[in-house]
C-alpha cells in the first residue's frame, strides 16, 4: 500500500502575530494521523515530553485544546498557542473585587450625605 497524504494548516501564534501556513502530512501505512504526528512531522517537537511544548494547553485544532493521541483529519487548522500572561481567573477575579469595592464606598457615602 502506498504512503498517505492529508492536508492540514498550521497556525503558530507562539511568537507576535500568528502565522497561518498549509502544511502536507505524509502517512505510511502503519501511521494514524494524530496531532502528535503532526508535529513531529512539521518539526515542531521531538515528541511529547518535548520541553518545547510541555505545558498543558499549549495546542489545539480549531481553537480546542488537544491532547498528544488527538486525531486530526484532512483540513484541520492545528494551532500553537503563546503562553498566558495572566491567569484570566485572578484579572476577572480582581475586576469583580474592584465592582463589590466601589458598591460598598458609593452606600457609604449615601449614608453619610443623609446624615448631614
Amino acid at each position: 500500500m502506498a504512503n498517505q497524504s492529508m492536508e492540514i494548516w498550521i497556525c503558530d501564534a507562539r511568537l507576535g502575530e500568528p502565522q497561518l501556513s498549509p502544511f502536507t502530512l505524509y502517512l505510511s501505512p502503519s501511521d494514524a494521523p494524530t496531532v502528535g504526528l503532526a508535529l513531529i512531522k512539521a518539526g515542531i517537537a521531538q515528541g511529547p515530553e518535548d520541553p518545547i511544548l510541555a505545558r498543558k494547553g499549549c495546542f489545539g485544532v480549531f481553537g480546542k485544546r488537544k491532547d498528544w493521541d488527538s486525531p486530526i483529519y484532512e483540513g484541520d487548522r492545528l494551532e500553537l498557542y503563546s503562553a498566558l500572561l495572566v491567569d484570566p481567573k485572578a484579572v476577572r477575579r480582581k475586576r469583580a473585587n474592584q465592582n463589590q469595592d466601589a458598591k460598598f464606598q458609593a452606600a457609604a457615602a449615601k449614608r453619610k450625605a443623609r446624615r448631614l
